[in-house]
């Protein structure tokens, strides 16, 4: 394991100044946006965003792309979740799902559908997680058996996948089923589907949490119909394909900067002259976010250079999620403030950020699996 540090490329300054004056006149600061950081969602947003280049930046021209850095795009997400941009309805379909299938779909697959993500036009949900399953993956039920419909040859899937972030929003899934085997061949028979959740046989159930958002969803397939052309990779490799998926799922800024705008509240509460007990708070939360930033960026210049850093990705993710969660906490001890419903901004941001916190350790992975493919990566287990 390692991370090497990297500076950002030349250029980047004048494109960090480009996307936070467009957000500026976008978005004018507004509070009820800042307090989601990257759940928010926009779906016009997003066409703006893809008009303006910063959707599918470091993919192929062929495909809509831009054939930009991974840090230059870096450099975009920060901005945004930053400014707490309404990102998600492109968020998934950018970050892994575009890249999935340059990576391992059909010429015909990319043609088809890289070009409206990179509109900002086409969106995407993850199917891997079930019910009953917890964490273990490799337990998938979710069964896809070969039929046909109207002479069309392709599969017939029955399951039910859960935590689907943004699937009611989302025009396609990609979906982890089982094609062959039974769930105690655990990595065996495995495969990705891309699935048109506009299909007669699919159902999403919004599963609304504490904050009154539907952040997650249930999808479930009552003999939903895929084509055969909708295989994505080769039959039975859906395991390490989805291995491969997970790590731009699990390094990216927005593993560390799901609580920033408490931490910015934080900073305006305590004022200019902070007592020492506010001081050391932030300047130790200060110094784990520089920190967290410069892990992230590593894994960015290694996907830059093609290389696979699963793990590398997974400890980014792992710490980005203790950082993430423990800002309320350190926040309410700071300055006794109760999460509370209505009242200041720094009330609502306080009370949505501590209902919310608990879900980060859910997404990408729970923590005790990330622990797991850590060891494992470093030979502990």
């Amino acid at each position: 394991m390692r991370f090497d540090l990297c500076d950002l490329p030349a250029g980047t300054a004048s494109l960090r100044a480009e996307v936070r004056a467009f957000l500026k006149e976008e978005l004018d600061g507004e509070p009820s946006m800042l307090v989601r950081s990257w759940n928010g969602i926009d779906g016009d947003f997003s066409r703006k965003l893809g008009e303006h280049g910063w959707i599918a930046m470091t993919w192929p021209k062929r495909y809509g792309g831009h054939e930009r850095s991974a840090l230059e795009r870096v450099v975009v997400l920060e901005e945004l979740l930053a400014a707490g941009a309404p990102v998600a309805a492109h968020w998934i379909a950018d970050r892994q799902s575009g890249p999935l299938l340059l990576k391992f779909g059909t010429e015909e697959q990319r043609q088809r559908i890289l070009p409206g993500i990179a509109r900002g036009e086409t969106f995407f949900c993850i199917g891997m997680s079930e019910p009953d399953s917890g964490s273990d993956l490799a337990s998938v039920r979710t069964r896809a058996v070969p039929g046909e419909r109207n002479g069309v040859p392709g599969w017939i899937v029955n399951g039910t996948k859960v935590w689907t972030t943004m699937a009611q929003h989302a025009h396609y899934m990609i979906a982890l089923v089982r094609t062959s085997g039974t769930p105690e061949d655990r990595h065996a028979g495995l495969s990705q589907l891309l699935v048109d959740l506009s299909d007669d046989g699919v159902t999403v159930n919004p599963i609304v949490n504490l904050a009154g958002d539907a952040e997650y969803n249930e999808v479930v397939f009552e003999d939903a119909f895929v084509p055969g052309t909708m295989l994505v990779g080769a039959e039975g490799q859906g395991w390490d394909q989805v291995m491969s998926e997970l790590a731009y799922e699990r390094s990216g800024p927005e593993r560390y900067l799901s609580s920033m705008q408490l931490l910015v509240e934080l900073v305006r509460a305590a004022g200019p002259e902070p007592d020492d007990r506010a001081a050391a708070a932030i300047g130790r939360l200060t110094a784990h976010l520089a920190t967290l930033r410069e892990m992230s960026l590593s894994v960015a210049a290694m996907l830059e250079a093609g290389l696979s850093p699963s793990l590398e990705a997974a400890v980014v993710k792992e710490v980005g999620v203790g950082f993430e969660q423990e800002i309320p906490d350190i926040v309410h001890a700071v300055t006794d403030a109760a999460p509370l419903l209505g009242g200041s901004h720094f009330d609502r941001v306080m009370a949505y950020t501590t209902q919310v916190a608990p879900s980060f350790s859910l997404r990408g992975g729970t923590r005790e699996i990330v622990r797991g493919i850590i060891a494992r990566g470093l030979g502990l287990r």
